[in-house]
């Protein structure tokens, strides 16, 4: 019989899995659609879930996957909520690095963008699967595990993810969205 841990253990594990991995949730549930104004609350929405389930983490598994499931998750149920549907805009201020000068600042910030608009053109139901495989590395059999999917249906909707995200930053460069600097880098 496997002994569960106590709750001090439990809560300690917990704190040191929200100490590390909030940035990362809080990245996820962007990449997925969660806007500025609400990744605040969803973030700690999604930690609730994580600290229930928290028995149910097997430590000899990468943390991250299993983050995603609870983001992806909480992002899919946070669109399909009606009241999410308007978007209201503005523009996300990030501290400035003292270590890049302003055009090398201005470059990072428009690859940030072009890659974000480009990753929100994919279809809902690929983009978890981009966003853990080609953006957090994660190994397409551990995302179809994550995700419960098949694993030729992880594939292809990683292919097919794939070519939405080439034909968006392809549509951006003929659209004239994309500095001189960022096209020399594009796919």
């Amino acid at each position: 019989m496997i002994a569960l841990p106590s709750e001090d253990t439990k809560r300690i594990r917990f704190d040191q899995m929200f100490e590390t991995e909030f940035a990362y949730m809080w990245r996820s549930l962007a990449r997925l659609g969660v806007p500025p104004r609400d990744l605040e609350d969803v973030t700690h929405d999604a930690f609730i879930e994580v600290y229930r389930r928290l028995d149910s983490y097997d430590p000899s598994r990468p943390v991250r996957p299993w983050l995603f499931a609870f983001a992806f998750r909480l992002a899919s149920d946070y669109r399909r909520l009606a009241r999410h549907r308007v978007e209201l805009l503005g523009t996300e201020v990030e501290r400035a690095d003292a270590a890049l000068s302003a055009d090398e600042m201005i470059q990072i910030q428009e690859t940030r963008q072009l890659v974000e608009r480009a990753v929100s053109k994919i279809d809902p139901e690929r983009r978890p699967v981009f966003i853990l495989h080609d953006l957090d590395e994660v190994p397409i059999p551990e995302v179809a595990r994550v995700l419960e999917l098949p694993l030729n249906t992880a594939y292809s909707r990683l292919r097919l993810a794939r070519e939405e995200f080439r034909a968006a930053i392809q549509r951006q460069a003929r659209a004239g969205t994309m500095s001189p600097a960022s096209k020399e880098t594009s796919p």
